[in-house]
C-alpha cells in the first residue's frame, strides 16, 4: 500500500474515524468507563482494532498491519481527541509500536505486531521516572543481566496491558526489554490521576526477568520513538482543542442572554476568533510533525517538539475558554468541559510539558 494517500482519501479516512468513535464514546460511554478501574474494555478494544485498525496502522501488512504511516495515524489521534475514548490506543498505537518499529529486532516484530495489531495483546512504555518526569535521557530502569530493577511513575494503562516495554541501563549503555505484566517482581499501582479518561500506574520491577530486544543504535531509536509518540500526542491535544471550540461555538450561538445570544457580543466573539486561530495552528503544527515521522525525517525531533509545546498550551487554553463562556454549567460535574480540562492537562505534562520541550529544543541547538 502507497506511503500516502490523496486529499479525498484523506478526508473520508478521518470521516470513518469520527464516525466509529462518535458511535463508541458517546459522552454516556465515556463516564461509564471512566468510573471502572481499567477505564477501558476489551471488546470495544478489538472492535477499534477490526473495524478500524487503529494499532497497526503504522505497521507492513505482513504483520498484520496497513502499511500506512504516522500521518494517517495522526487523523485517528485527532478524532479519539474530540470524544475522549476509553481504550488503550495510545499504550499501543502510540507508544508501543513506535518503539517497537524503531528497535528493527524482526523477532519482536514477528511475534509481537501482528498481535498487537489485531488487539489480542495490549502492551505500553515506561518512560518516566519515579518523579514523573519525561525523556530517552530519564531512564528509570536499571539492568543486571535480563534481571531489571526500578521504579517508574506515571505509565498509561499499565495496570491491565500484557507486556512493558522499558529502557534500561546497562553496563554497555541503554537497552530495550520487554516483561510481561505477570512476571514474578513486577509490581503495578493503579494511581488516582487528574484526568479519570486515562488511566495510569507505578511500575516498580524488583529483579524481574526481561528479554532484551535487538537493535542498532538504540539511543537514535529512542529518540525517534519518543518524538513520534510526542507528535501522535500532539494531534489527540489538536483534536481536544477543536472539540472545545466546537462545544463552545454550540454554546455561543444558542445561549441568550439580555435579549441576544451571547455569541453576538463582541467580547465573546473575539474570545472564540482567537480561540480558531489557535486551534487551526494546533492542528497545522501536529500535522506537521506527523509527517515529519512519516518522511523519516531528520527534522522529526524538533517538529515532534514544538508540536507538543504549542498543541498542549492550545488544548489547555481551549478548555479554560469552554469553561468561562459556559459560565456556571461549564464548571458542573453533568457537563463534559471539566473531562476536557481534565485530559488537556494531564496531557500536557505527559512526555513532556511545554517547557521541557522548549528547553529540550534549546539544548540541542546549543542556546
Amino acid at each position: 500500500m502507497s506511503d500516502d494517500i490523496e486529499l479525498g482519501d484523506a478526508q473520508l479516512f478521518r470521516h470513518t474515524a469520527h464516525e466509529v468513535f462518535t458511535e463508541l464514546f458517546p459522552s454516556a460511554r465515556v463516564r461509564e468507563l471512566m468510573a471502572t478501574q481499567s477505564g477501558w474494555e476489551a471488546p470495544t478494544w478489538r472492535k477499534l482494532t477490526g473495524q478500524l485498525g487503529v494499532a497497526g496502522l503504522m505497521v507492513e501488512e505482513r504483520f498484520g498491519g496497513s502499511g500506512l504511516t504516522a500521518r494517517e495515524l495522526g487523523l485517528v489521534f485527532e478524532e479519539a481527541g474530540r470524544c475522549l475514548g476509553g481504550a488503550p490506543m495510545f499504550a499501543v498505537a502510540g507508544l508501543t509500536i513506535p518503539l517497537l518499529l524503531q528497535t528493527g529486532d524482526a523477532d519482536a516484530h514477528a511475534g509481537l505486531l501482528p498481535k498487537l495489531c489485531d488487539g489480542s495483546l495490549v502492551a505500553t512504555v515506561i518512560y518516566a521516572d519515579a518523579d514523573g518526569r519525561w525523556g530517552p535521557s530519564r531512564v528509570a530502569i536499571r539492568a543486571d543481566g535480563d534481571r531489571l530493577f526500578g521504579r517508574s511513575g506515571y505509565v498509561v494503562d499499565a495496570a491491565d496491558v500484557d507486556l512493558i516495554l522499558t529502557p534500561a541501563r546497562t553496563p554497555q549503555g541503554t537497552a530495550i526489554f520487554a516483561v510481561e505484566r505477570d512476571s514474578a517482581g513486577v509490581e503495578v499501582t493503579p494511581l488516582v490521576t487528574l484526568d479519570q479518561t486515562r488511566k495510569q500506574a507505578r511500575v516498580e520491577l524488583s529483579g524481574a526477568r526481561g528479554v532484551r530486544l535487538d537493535g542498532g543504535a538504540i539511543d537514535s531509536a529512542l529518540d525517534r520513538a519518543y518524538a513520534t509518540s510526542c507528535a501522535l500526542l500532539a494531534c489527540e491535544l489538536s483534536g481536544v482543542a477543536a472539540r472545545c471550540l466546537e462545544m463552545t461555538s454550540e454554546y455561543a450561538r444558542g445561549r441568550v442572554q439580555f435579549g441576544r445570544p451571547i455569541g453576538s457580543f463582541q467580547a465573546v466573539k473575539q474570545q472564540l476568533a482567537d480561540l480558531l486561530i489557535q486551534v487551526e495552528s494546533a492542528r497545522s503544527a501536529a500535522t506537521a510533525a506527523v509527517t515529519a515521522a512519516a518522511d523519516d525525517s531528520p527534522d522529526l525531533w524538533w517538529t515532534a517538539s514544538l508540536a507538543k509545546a504549542y498543541c498542549s498550551e492550545a488544548a489547555m487554553h481551549a478548555s479554560e475558554q469552554t469553561i468561562q463562556i459556559h459560565g456556571g454549567i461549564g464548571f458542573t460535574w453533568e457537563h463534559d468541559a471539566h473531562l476536557y480540562f481534565k485530559r488537556a492537562k494531564s496531557s500536557e505534562l505527559f512526555l513532556g510539558d511545554a517547557s521541557y520541550h522548549r528547553e529540550r529544543l534549546a539544548a540541542r541547538i546549543g542556546l
